[in-house]
This record gives C-alpha cells, structure tokens and sequence, in this order.
C-alpha cells in the first residue's frame, strides 16, 4: 500500500493468541498498514483457556511480530491501547482496572463518538452460558474447534483453486435456526443495557459475528473475530463506524504488494 490508512479508533475482538486457528500472520498484514489515535482490545485477545491446556508451546514468531507491532504504534503515533477483558482472557479480572504509559486494562469503557456516547464490553457477561454454566461454554468450545479444523481443511482447497478466504463454519452457524436466534438475542441484551446506561451505542465481540446496524435507535457494534471472518471496526475523524472485512482490505492493494503468503 502506498499510504498507511489512519483512523480514528480501530476496535479489533477475539483475537485468541494461544489458539491454533487464530490468523495472527493476516492481522499483522492488517496492522502494518494502518495507524490509528485509539486501538481498542476488545476482549479474548489471549486465549487463557488454551493456554491452560498448552501452556506456550503454541507460541511463535507471529505471536511475537504481533506484540511488536502493537508496541510500535504505542511508541512511533502514540496510540493508545485500551484492553477490555474477555471471558478467554478473564484472568484480567485479577488486575483491572489498571492504566501503565499508555496502557488501560479495564472490564468496560464508555468512548465518545460524534455525537454519541458507545459502551463498550466484550459482551461475555450478557451470555449465559459463559457466565453461569462454563462448564458447557467450555464444552462448547471443544466442538467450535472440531468446526475450526472443518474450516481449514475447506479453506486449503478453496486457496489451491485460487479463491479467497470464506468462513465456513460462520455459513454454518448463519444456518441453524438457534444460533440465528441466539445472536438476535444477544444484540437485543446489549442494546437494552447500553440504554439503560444512557448512551445510545454499544461496541462488543463475543460471538465472532460483525455488525453495524441501529436497533430501536442504538447504534450497536460488533468487531467480528480474527479466528472466521478476519474483520474490525474502524472510526473516522467525523464518528463515522466501518466494520473492515480483511478480504476486503486486501483486494484494494496493488498487485504487488497482495501477493503475500497465503499459508495459515
């Protein structure tokens, strides 16, 4: 890219360092081409659950090239880093709130956005399977995974016969008549919480689902993941919300430059 895009405030979710199917290699491409005045972590940046069960065997150079960049942009345009626990990364709990440099770890924040006040939290909490029956959120997770494995092997044909990444297992949950009905669920709780708070959006992750819509006047936000879609949110300087899909990031550079290493 000839010129480095700069925002506003990036909002980047689910991230799950740790994890095998985490696609750090294309976030990295994401985050060396943009710069930004505000990054938002929005929660299961790290997969604590993962990490539990692996411990740092599943560390690597791109875990790495990824925290380096983060701490350039810290250093170099003075981005500052606002961190939202997960329930994956909830190991924070034990710490947050808490503010180094420019560093805040915090369990929700309120952003102000034009002319618009957004709460922003991951979402787990307003999941109840994740708050109060975790032992079939984690159960769960085991057959997400098996899902994941799916979606790779999909994706390694579709990337032999020259087409891009597609998120099979998201077409398969955007299928199944419970799941549809859990997201709309979902995005109705935040929507009703964020205005009980008094502010008239609300930004979240959670269930690996990008959105940008208005629900009875809110307007509600959701980063998506780095593990399916490959997407964040962008705002402008004017408060204008994008959801950025990486394929479409992708597809606007040069020729040259698009050639990267397509190997998850």
């Amino acid at each position: 890219m000839s010129k480095r895009i700069y925002y506003r405030t990036i909002v980047l979710s689910d991230i799950h360092l740790g994890s095998s199917y985490s696609k750090l290699k294309e976030l990295s491409y994401f985050l060396s081409n943009v710069d930004c005045k505000r990054l938002i972590l929005n929660g299961d940046i790290i997969d604590g659950w993962q990490m539990q069960k692996s411990g740092t065997k599943k560390w690597n150079s791109t875990h790495t090239k990824f925290i380096k960049i983060i701490m350039k942009m810290m250093e170099k345009c003075e981005t500052e880093i606002i961190y939202v626990r997960g329930n994956h990364d909830d190991f924070l709990d034990n710490i947050a709130p808490i503010q180094f440099a420019n560093i805040k770890i915090v369990k929700e924040y309120i952003l102000e956005s034009g002319n618009r006040k957004y709460f922003i939290t991951h979402g787990d909490i307003f999941d109840k399977v994740t708050t109060e029956m975790k032992w079939l959120a984690k159960l769960g997770d085991i057959g997400y995974s098996l899902l994941l494995w799916l979606n790779g092997g999909y994706n390694k044909i579709r990337t032999r016969m020259g087409k891009p990444y597609f998120s099979l297992s998201q077409a398969i949950k955007h299928k199944v008549k419970s799941a549809v009905s859990y997201i709309s669920d979902f995005e109705n709780i935040l929507v009703n919480f964020a205005h009980s708070k008094q502010c008239t959006g609300v930004i979240c992750g959670h269930i690996h689902h990008p959105e940008n819509k208005f629900i009875n006047n809110i307007h509600y936000l959701n980063s998506g993941d780095w593990v399916e879609t490959m997407s964040a949110l962008t705002e402008d300087f004017d408060g204008n919300w994008n959801v950025v899909m990486y394929n479409d990031f992708i597809s606007k550079l040069e020729p040259d430059i698009k050639q990267i290493d397509k190997a998850s």
